[in-house]
């Protein structure tokens, strides 16, 4: 049996320097997509939209996985990393005790899409060092099965008894992130564990979720589903003279702990939240403890 439990609207935002975003983030109970905090995505064609970018700013007791699908953007931290996230690319940061970078687009005008995750860290890992680990293009497997394509940014997808692991991996949190090309009326049948927290985002088209009798979602929407383990997947929507839809599917297990976020900071409690601050305006928010 599958059912979506909730549905959660992505709604209209800005972050960094006001660049315009849509934002899913669940309104007052975090466990509705928890081990998840919030995903962002970016899409225009008007520089003025995006071309401000997120000047340098910190982080500190989450991860955040960054994928673009359009347009360049380049990351620069307190620890000397420079890259360039490029189309089809990704990027995959530890804040852990603590981060200051800034993102960048690397564009003016023209077209520009891309995704921003946020992906909570269990109380005792909090306080890790951070990390930073660019992503191109070339080291997420793109899957194909059928007509539908799937790139695996994390976790394993399983194609015929292989296992395509994607580059994002060895977590507590287990996540499983997977870019869904679906095309044509044929359903994509998806294996997860049923123990993990299952979401979709649905980013383009519709989709029918649970076969023939299952539950339609629009596109700009976030469903966490329940699930024996498998569930089909397929496209509703007739777009461009095929049946297409594009879905980011976030599956991860969940930490059960208190959350809370101030701005760029998520921790188990105020005072952390409070010491973070200070950490911050105190000039050693990244210092090694």
């Amino acid at each position: 049996m599958t059912k979506i439990l909730h549905r959660i609207p992505a709604r209209p935002a800005s972050d960094g320097a006001g660049v315009k975003i849509k934002r899913v983030v669940p309104m007052g109970d975090y466990g509705v997509m928890d081990p998840f905090l919030m995903l962002d995505e970016i899409r225009s064609e008007t520089g003025s939209d995006y071309a401000a970018g997120f000047p340098s700013h910190p982080h500190r007791g989450f991860e955040t996985v960054t994928y673009m699908r359009q347009g360049q953007l380049e990351h620069r931290d307190h620890m000397g990393n420079q890259g360039v996230i490029q189309a089809g690319g990704a990027q995959w940061m530890t804040a852990g005790r603590g981060v200051i970078h800034s993102e960048m687009p690397l564009q003016k005008d023209g077209a520009f899409h891309g995704f921003q995750l946020w992906l909570n860290l269990p109380a005792d890992e909090k306080l890790r060092p951070a990390e930073y680990h660019n992503l191109e293009p070339a080291d997420i497997p793109l899957v194909v099965s059928g007509s539908h394509r799937i790139h695996v940014l994390g976790g394993d997808w399983m194609a015929d008894g292989d296992r395509i692991a994607g580059p994002i991996r060895g977590r507590t949190t287990e996540p499983q992130l997977w870019d869904l090309e679906l095309n044509g009326t044929d359903p994509l049948t998806l294996k997860l564990d049923p123990a993990l927290k299952t979401l979709l985002f649905v980013y383009e088209g519709q989709v029918r979720v649970g076969g023939k009798d299952g539950e339609d979602v629009h596109a700009a929407q976030m469903i966490s589903v329940q699930h024996e383990g498998a569930f089909p997947l397929q496209s509703t929507q007739h777009v461009q003279s095929n049946q297409q839809a594009r879905v980011l599917l976030l599956a991860g297990r969940p930490l059960k702990e208190p959350v809370v976020q101030y701005g760029p900071f998520v921790m188990n409690t105020r005072e952390q939240i409070e010491e973070a601050i200070q950490d911050y305006q105190l000039g050693t928010l990244t210092s090694r403890s």
